[in-house]
């Protein structure tokens, strides 16, 4: 049976863990040498705390956001500073120039609790940053309406991510959320304009069918979506969900379910649970090849590290007022570490691109995972593009076993040790 050790030995070739260690107050994300970054900003408040959320969040108030605002502001300042003062052996050090970004993504939490101050913290970040591809935001139901999408595009905003979670009210009601008039708040998304319209589904939500599921999906495309990301439920350690997820087996059926729906109608599959239409942009605020994350919890994965800001409001306040780090954690990878992330995150938008894994990991793809990559071309797994790999159906299908086999052994640990200690000292993902 594969476990999470064991895939680790196979792609890392030893048997040491990822190793967190507390982060110096005095640290700076590094950047130089990354051709590709993408911006991530993390607003945390909540008007609900919804029992299957696992992500860092907080009941939300204006007096929390008014303390928050100033300390984000702060570690943009910081980081954007520290990035502005490095520069490439080949750069002229004398002219000042911004660094490029891809992208710029706002999550939660619910980032609209802090609509007012959207356009603030996006021209801070353009003081820093040239963004080359677009500002994406999650917006909760109850958060679009006609005024609020407008004041979205005023702000820059081109994609939006609609966390409507399913259209049957039974299972809304299963994961504590109700039907809010979702058809007319997304025919309002729609009248606004924006490039790029994602609509979240889960699917597994216990008692979901088969029918039920493609109900969903065909309902979200007629309604004006132009993407589906669709996620298995998952019971997360320290979740307080009245119902527990399906089975393995029942999860994989609606997943080949889904696809083979979605294929019927015309989608193209963009990631392992996202179907699109043809010839539309691309929400995705996951499959980067490095980005800066901002805010609480936010995390920052660069070429030689990966680093977690604390869970704690008062702790992530705190450490800014006296311009320090608010990262807690900091992982310094092996090579070997960073190529197996890479490889993770690249087969989970279906493409392992050979020139990009070369660029970050600073060798080329063959030369670390040669027999390991002609294997799984043997095996029916990957199929050459080109220098490039395409995962098979036969892979996607083990990628989906595996994404969840690592949200359990990795991410359930390291966000329940980070919400309990606003700093911890050390820990191990064995």
């Amino acid at each position: 049976m594969l476990t999470a050790s064991l895939l680790r030995w196979i792609l890392t070739r030893s048997r040491r863990p990822f190793a967190f260690e507390a982060c110096p107050l005095d640290w700076h994300p590094e950047v130089t040498g990354l051709e590709q970054i993408g911006l991530y900003v993390h607003i945390p408040f909540c008007r609900t705390l919804c029992s299957f959320c696992p992500y860092c969040r907080e009941l939300y108030t204006q007096k929390k956001a008014a303390v928050y605002l100033p300390a984000l502001l702060q570690e943009i300042d910081r980081t954007g500073q520290a990035v502005a003062r490095q520069r490439d052996e080949s750069s002229n050090p004398d002219i000042a120039t911004k660094r490029r970004a891809t992208s710029l993504y706002f999550g939660g939490g619910t980032p609209a609790l802090m609509l007012d101050d959207l356009p603030v913290i996006i021209d801070r970040l353009r003081q820093y940053f040239e963004i080359t591809e677009g500002i994406g935001i999650e917006l909760h139901p109850q958060d679009i309406t006609p005024e609020n999408l407008k004041r979205l595009r005023m702000a820059g905003i081109t994609m939006v991510s609609l966390g409507l979670q399913s259209f049957d009210p039974e299972a809304l009601a299963r994961i504590g959320r109700s039907e809010d008039r979702f058809a007319e708040r997304l025919g309002w998304v729609r009248e606004a304009g924006f490039a790029v319209i994602d609509v979240d589904l889960i699917f597994a939500i216990p008692g979901q069918t088969q029918d039920s599921l493609r109900r969903d999906i065909a309902l979200a495309f007629d309604l004006g979506a132009t993407q589906v990301s669709t996620y298995p439920f998952i019971d997360f350690t320290y979740a307080d969900n009245r119902y527990k997820p399906m089975d393995k087996k029942a999860k994989r059926q609606l997943l080949d379910e889904l696809a083979h729906f979605c294929q019927e109608i015309g989608l193209i599959r963009t990631s392992v649970w996202t179907f699109a239409k043809p010839g539309t942009g691309k929400y995705s605020s996951v499959t980067r090849d490095a980005f800066l994350g901002f805010g609480l919890s936010a995390t920052s994965l660069l070429q030689h590290t990966f680093s977690i800001n604390t869970f704690s409001l008062a702790g992530y306040i705190g450490r800014l007022e006296k311009d320090q780090s608010p990262t807690a954690l900091k992982l310094n990878f092996s090579l070997r570490q960073r190529a197996a992330y890479f490889l993770f995150w690249g087969s989970y938008g279906l493409l392992i691109n050979n020139q990009r894994f070369t660029a970050i990991i600073g060798q080329p793809l063959e030369k670390l995972y040669g027999v390991e990559m002609a294997l799984a071309v043997t095996l029916g797994f990957l199929r050459r593009s080109g220098d490039d790999y395409l995962l098979t159906n036969r892979a996607i299908r083990f990628y989906h076993d595996l994404e969840q086999l690592y949200t359990t052994a990795y991410i359930d640990k390291t966000w329940s040790i980070a919400r309990k200690e606003a700093f911890p000292r050390r820990f191990t993902l064995s």
